[in-house]
């Protein structure tokens, strides 16, 4: 025995409504949204993407650094040798960045960095014949002095 068409009743006609979740909890100092929209300044573009026809910032600073690093000895405390590493660090930054983004300035970057490359290796030799000559001046004057005492 079956139920008769007329008895079935029909489909619901929408699915029932779902219970409300219970509020969040809100973290002090914490917005569910933003209260104000980020301003945009026509012209800028996002960092990392750069301009074909823009040199790369930091090839400027290699270059600079590298030159400067002659004249950078009268500085206390700084000195040549370590705006010379300035160069070198930043132009090789610089290449890297100017491969991803297409920027202009890779031989300013190489310049920067082959100039702080020959100024340190230039000051490690100078270090090196310093030592040597006041090695062989301290002989020189102990050699002297102990011919002298003997006789």
């Amino acid at each position: 025995m079956g139920t008769p068409p007329s008895d079935i009743p029909p489909p619901p006609s929408s699915p029932p409504t779902p219970q409300p979740a219970a509020p969040q909890t809100q973290i002090v100092g914490q917005q569910t949204a933003p209260s104000t929209a980020v301003p945009h300044t026509p012209g800028l573009q996002p960092q990392g993407v750069g301009v074909a026809g823009q040199t790369n910032t930091l090839a400027i600073v290699s270059l600079a650094a590298g030159v400067g690093s002659f004249f950078a000895h009268i500085i206390p405390g700084v000195g040549g040798f370590t705006v010379a590493l300035v160069a070198v660090v930043t132009g090789y930054m610089a290449r890297n960045q100017i491969k991803q983004t297409g920027e202009q300035g890779m031989g300013m970057a190489t310049a920067g960095m082959i100039i702080g490359i020959v100024h340190l290796g230039a000051l490690i030799v100078l270090g090196l014949v310093l030592l040597i000559l006041i090695f062989i001046f301290g002989i020189a004057l102990f050699g002297i002095a102990a011919s002298h005492s003997s006789g």
